[in-house]
């Protein structure tokens, strides 16, 4: 960590206290996690106060932590039959939960002060509820706008007091989240043109869903280069 980050984390801690809390890093990055009902105060202080002046969000990201720390499978040997072989995935949290693990769904925000040059970034976790909610920071930095709406599509994160809340990647009729880490590989319906209706029409998925498992390559007399070589005469 640089001195500038230090000192900037010190005023940080200074100004905020238990509101804020310093997250560890590994590639030299400030980061603070703070709960979801101080983000606007800490949020409008970050940008008004000329000690901190982070007039400029640069982005808004969704992560789910669903399956974080979590192997699918194993790769220590060779696998039966190479790639051909799916293995069965477990649900473990499913959309119609009636709440959620407290910290599987964050909200980060990337904040950018131009006078200082410097950037710091907030994560900020949606708690139990379904679905999940956080306040909206379009008030502060109105470029929080689509960012939001990216959030909402792909998460199904809402942002309170946000002024217009609705899909912006995927289609109108689009059913899920597909950035969620229960939301199927195949997706839930298929779209083809119907010529009939004069209209795109949605149907069941009808490919198979399934998790391929990469090849482990044994290291075995196969592949000795003397024997490759003679086999090459």
């Amino acid at each position: 960590m640089t001195d500038r980050l230090d000192s900037l984390a010190a005023r940080i801690d200074a100004r905020f206290g238990e509101q804020v809390n310093r997250v560890a890093s590994t590639c030299r990055e400030l980061t603070y996690e703070l709960d979801k009902d101080d983000l606007i105060k800490v949020a409008t202080a970050l940008r008004n106060e000329t000690e901190f002046g982070f007039e400029m969000l640069m982005d808004v990201c969704g992560v789910d932590y669903l399956t974080y720390g979590m192997d699918e499978w194993t790769t220590n040997s060779a696998s039966d039959t190479g790639f051909s072989r799916g293995v069965e995935r477990e649900s473990v949290i499913l959309d119609e939960a009636d709440e959620f693990d407290p910290k599987r769904f964050a909200v980060v925000y990337h904040l950018l002060s131009i006078q200082n040059n410097i950037r710091l970034r907030l994560r900020v976790y949606t708690g139990i509820d379904n679905p999940p909610i956080v306040k909206s920071v379009v008030d502060i930095w109105n470029s929080a706008n689509w960012f939001e709406r990216e959030v909402f599509d792909l998460y199904g994160i809402l942002f309170e007091g946000h002024p217009d809340l609705r899909r912006i990647l995927t289609d109108y009729g689009f059913i899920g989240h597909p950035f969620r880490k229960d939301f199927p590989m195949i997706g839930n319906v298929e779209v083809s043109y119907d010529a009939a209706e004069g209209r795109v029409a949605y149907k069941p998925v009808s490919i198979e869903a399934r998790t391929l498992v990469p090849r482990v390559i044994r290291d075995d007399n196969r592949y000795s280069a003397a024997l490759k070589d003679g086999n090459d005469v």
